[in-house]
């Protein structure tokens, strides 16, 4: 038996991938060319330094691989750290779990800082052991800025702190797949040396470009890990390869073509509205999905305010609802699709994704059907408060700041 046909357009608001813009769509149609041709590198090269600006970089290089985010961790560790190398991370949602279960995996040595689900990294327990490492073993440190699975933004700045607080040596890695792109982002007055970024969250575009911007301390570090037998290997995800060939706007491999031209027009889209804005619009947007929230007389998976993400929402569903059964509901009846609760909270937690490509119509839609899919599970919310709320709200926060 033939689908039915759903009539108007897929509500995505999941945390990524993100919706992607009209005019990106249309500038990743491109016909297929030769990526050694003359006129290849003025496509390429303006990319290698106009994307250092969504990492709050200048002095950053940017390294493009046709990849996802988990590739680009795998980047950071294998072009910078040795065989039983010491790395200390905070485990507080599902990524910094695959993170560390990634790093384990290759022979990394992994300290393990515990921290409630709901929470993020914590920058005193970090200096603390960072104080007690008198021999400078751990080699980096490992942060996930946002964490997608319960809607929580760790400090990365008062993380830098506290490793220089300790006088430490480390390198500082940091996955801002959810946050680059849509939240403030500083990787040069952080002092990130590894900033890990994904093409299908803040930046609009397919999942399947992985960007990476490293400091110099960190392609140091990348020279002196090619020793001997000890180093963690590394072929697609060589650093050295890139740059014995982005200087001339090549690559060492066939590049994901479409990807790069769908690149140069998602930036041009951030930089006419500017990252201030794109900023402020995220915030905005998440606060009126919070304000939505407590009006359902619901909980955000975030423990504290200051643990918010400004990109997706957490959403705690009243004991004995299945998260699960609305995701489904909301994507059958209403044609919502929304996150799903992972690892700690599956079933416990739907989440309500606002990054990327939208606006505040876009939003009131996704609280709308969100609403409905509760109520027609048996979840006691007033019909139409979340969307009074968040309207409400937005009517007296204009998205654009100028």
């Amino acid at each position: 038996m033939a689908a039915t046909r759903r009539p108007g357009r897929n509500h995505l608001f999941v945390p990524g991938p993100t919706n992607i813009p009209d005019r990106v769509q249309r500038a990743m149609i491109v016909p297929s060319e030769d990526h050694r041709s003359v006129d290849f590198p003025t496509l390429t090269k303006p990319l290698f330094e106009e994307t250092k600006a969504v990492f709050g970089s200048t002095e950053g290089t940017i390294f493009l691989f046709p990849a996802s985010g988990t590739g680009i961790w795998e980047s950071a560790l294998t072009n910078t750290l040795h065989r039983g190398d010491t790395v200390l991370t905070s485990r507080f949602g599902q990524f910094s779990h695959l993170w560390i279960d990634m790093a384990q995996r290759l022979g990394l040595n992994v300290i393990v800082q515990e921290e409630e689900w709901g929470t993020g990294a914590n920058p005193q327990r970090i200096e603390e052991a960072l104080r007690a490492d008198t021999n400078h073993e751990i080699k980096a440190v490992m942060t996930v800025h946002n964490e997608t699975a319960t809607g929580v933004t760790s400090d990365i700045g008062a993380v830098r702190k506290a490793i220089d607080a300790a006088g430490h040596p480390a390198l500082l890695f940091v996955d801002g797949v959810s946050s680059i792109g849509s939240l403030p982002f500083y990787a040069d007055e952080w002092k990130v040396d590894c900033a890990i970024a994904g093409s299908q969250k803040g930046l609009m575009l397919p999942a399947g470009l992985g960007v990476i911007c490293v400091s110099q301390k960190a392609l140091k570090a990348a020279e002196s890990s090619s020793g001997p037998n000890d180093r963690l290997a590394h072929v697609y995800f060589d650093w050295a390869d890139h740059q014995k060939q982005n200087g001339a706007g090549y690559f060492p491999y066939t590049p994901a073509l479409p990807l790069l031209y769908g690149l140069r027009e998602a930036l041009a889209c951030l930089r006419e509205e500017g990252l201030e804005n794109v900023y402020h619009r995220h915030a905005v947007l998440a606060e009126a999905t919070r304000q939505a929230v407590a009006a359902w007389g619901l909980k955000t998976c975030a423990k504290e305010a200051k643990w918010n993400s400004d990109t997706v929402t957490a959403i705690l569903v009243p004991e004995g609802i299945d998260a699960a059964a609305i995701i489904k509901h909301a994507f059958v009846r209403y044609n919502l699709a929304l996150g799903a609760g992972l690892s700690q909270v599956a079933g416990k937690v739907f989440r309500i994704g606002h990054v990327g490509d939208l606006n505040e119509l876009s939003l009131l839609g996704a609280i709308a059907g969100a609403e409905m899919a509760m109520l027609d599970n048996g979840v006691k919310v007033q019909p139409g408060s979340g969307v009074a709320a968040a309207s409400s709200y937005l009517r007296e926060n204009p998205l654009a700041k100028s």
